[in-house]
């Protein structure tokens, strides 16, 4: 069931702030199975079942919550391997949500600027952008290399509303495929947008002001979304 509904009172949205994986490339799954195969390749037998709800974020967040007993150097011996696997691996299988660009490009119409704010490295973030064929859209990106931390952190979509300054936080909105992602946002005084396409339930993602099931949905519900008539009102 969709729930497209947004709170009243706020300002119309002049800045959307995106995360890539999971919520505008479909490939979540692609990074469970090399966080899997990483932590089998360092002798740690952990199921899928334990690692997709801590997909989004940063490894130096994910890795703490899995593996808490491992010692710093041994956690970023293993991120920094799992991200040379999943480059070499499993980028190249993803493959970006219908949409993607057709939103984009309404969101342009409506004066919105676009920033992508990904918890990944910027290789990859540079490597998805041409995978959603849409750098003429985007106004800016940052990513897990940006920043201190990453999400659940707010960092991210902090530098992120940074890049639409002066801009505000009221004037801004997160959307988001992770719990991760919404805690984020509103740790950064942000609203979220939940996309249900990275496979959290509804319940996972009850911190968002609205749910769509992807960029196509979000589309189709555009003139009943926070981003409507923004043109309008500028």
């Amino acid at each position: 069931m969709n729930n497209h509904s947004s709170p009243s009172g706020r300002a119309i949205a002049r800045a959307a702030l995106f995360d890539v994986d999971g919520t505008l490339v479909d490939n979540n799954d692609l990074h469970v199975e090399a966080w899997q195969r990483s932590f089998r390749h360092f002798g740690f037998a952990i199921g899928p079942e334990r690692i997709r709800p801590q997909v989004g974020k940063g490894g130096d967040n994910l890795l703490p919550a899995l593996i808490p007993e491992a010692s710093e150097a041994d956690r970023k011996t293993i991120e920094q391997w799992r991200s040379a696997l999943f480059k070499s691996d499993y980028m190249e299988r993803a493959r970006p949500f219908p949409g993607v660009r057709e939103l984009f490009e309404r969101l342009i119409e409506e004066g919105v600027r676009i920033v992508l704010a990904s918890s990944s490295s910027a290789e990859e973030v540079e490597f998805n952008i041409g995978l959603i064929g849409c750098e003429d859209l985007i106004h800016a990106w940052t990513s897990r290399d940006d920043v201190a931390h990453s999400k659940p952190c707010p960092d991210i979509f902090e530098v992120a509303l940074g890049k639409v300054s002066p801009l505000v936080a009221d004037e801004a909105i997160v959307i988001g495929d992770t719990p991760w992602d919404i805690e984020a946002a509103g740790r950064s005084g942000l609203r979220a947008i939940g996309f249900r396409s990275g496979g959290f339930d509804d319940s996972e993602l009850a911190g968002a002001c609205a749910l769509y099931d992807g960029p196509r949905d979000l589309l189709a519900s555009f003139d009943d979304s926070v981003f409507a008539r923004h043109a309008a009102t500028v």
